[in-house]
């Protein structure tokens, strides 16, 4: 049984540095003082940090990722958050279709799915890039939107809905004051969430992007075609950093929402 446990501990930690090393290296290559990204690192240097806040198209991407994330982010809880509601509240014909319906962005590839919106959206519609831009990552965050909500609803206990109403509130009165609070904490994890996958999203911006008008992460693909120091190393600490942080913040949310339902 102890021989068991060992090859178990052990495959665990080979499984663990399988996953986190290629990130540890990235990290300790980061502080490469030369011009050329290099492990390990021949010395020990911040300069392709400070680097970063000095190339303007890692600026402007990166405001245009932030804008878009954030502005896709309340189109889509505006969309997706009636939509969970009824989805959870209410049974009705054609409600497993229209689920289906709402959740297939994340079941057809991004390739394909940035390949169409590029072919109608862009070329049919002739739709300005930032606007086809903010409607694809609309329609990637709405399934996130969607499902997290609905399992915070499925926590929640429509009887307290019922009885708000049956007191002489509204519908609409009970569903602010009353199932909103209650979700609140599934709302805010949704748009965390929702927002990371936007924020890191390639697949759909690639075909979404125009002159003069690019992402963060597909600025960084650019980079690295044409550049082979540190810089998109520091970068990519940055952002593990970033998303670490949001999904701490996701967990101790959810978990939150969890327990005071219990």
């Amino acid at each position: 049984m102890q021989e068991k446990n060992r090859g178990l501990g052990l495959f665990t930690l080979l499984i663990y540095m399988f996953l986190l090393g290629p990130l540890v290296i990235i990290a300790f290559a980061s502080f490469e003082p030369g011009s050329a990204l290099k492990f390990p690192p021949q010395g020990f240097s911040l300069k392709w940090y400070h680097h970063i806040f000095e190339v303007t198209m890692f600026k402007t991407s990166f405001i245009t990722s932030i804008v878009v994330s954030l502005a896709g982010n309340l189109l889509a809880l505006l969309l997706g958050l009636p939509a969970a509601y009824a989805l959870s509240r209410f049974h009705f014909r054609g409600k497993e279709a229209l689920n289906a319906i709402f959740i297939s962005p994340v079941l057809i590839p991004g390739i394909v799915l940035g390949f169409t919106m590029l072919k109608y959206v862009i070329i049919t519609y002739h739709l300005p890039i930032y606007a086809a831009l903010l409607l694809g990552h609309t329609v990637i965050m709405l399934p996130f939107i969607i499902r997290v909500i609905a399992s915070s609803l499925a926590n929640f206990d429509f009887a307290v809905e019922e009885a708000s109403l049956s007191l002489g509130a509204g519908r609409l009165k009970t569903f602010f004051t009353v199932v909103l609070p209650n979700i609140k904490s599934g709302i805010i994890a949704a748009v965390l969430i929702a927002f990371l996958e936007s924020f890191n999203n390639v697949d759909i911006s690639v075909f979404m992007t125009g002159p003069g008008v690019s992402t963060f992460p597909i600025q960084m693909l650019l980079y690295v075609e044409n550049n082979f120091d540190p810089t998109v190393a520091a970068i990519s600490v940055l952002l593990m950093l970033f998303t670490a942080v949001l999904m701490f913040l996701i967990e101790r949310l959810m978990g939150f929402s969890y327990f005071t339902k219990r």
